[in-house]
């Protein structure tokens, strides 16, 4: 499987490492009401799904950067590949 990094171009899966669901960069606030119910939630409540998936992915063999990758779980199609930074910064939790 080919990963389209951003910033260095076309590179093969084996240099990354999978880290699971992207949303996982949505962490909750841990001193708002329901902090604990939240993070639980976030810690061990997962979907399983079939179909397109946003996953983060590491660059361990590279420029160690953090990625989303939106990938088809069923085909391993990968329709597209952003800088985890700029995801999170879409998100308004900084980098």
């Amino acid at each position: 499987m080919i990963i389209d990094h951003p910033l260095l171009g076309p590179r093969d899966a084996r240099e990354f490492t999978y880290l699971g669901d992207a949303a996982l960069i949505d962490r909750p606030d841990g001193l708002a009401a329901g902090a604990e119910d939240a993070f639980y939630d976030y810690l061990y409540l997962r979907d399983n799904p079939a179909g397109l998936h946003r996953e983060l992915w590491y660059h361990e063999q590279g420029d160690r950067s953090w990625l989303v990758v939106t990938r088809d779980t069923r085909s391993h199609e990968i329709t597209q590949v952003e800088l985890a930074r700029d995801v999170a910064l879409a998100l308004g939790r900084g980098a």
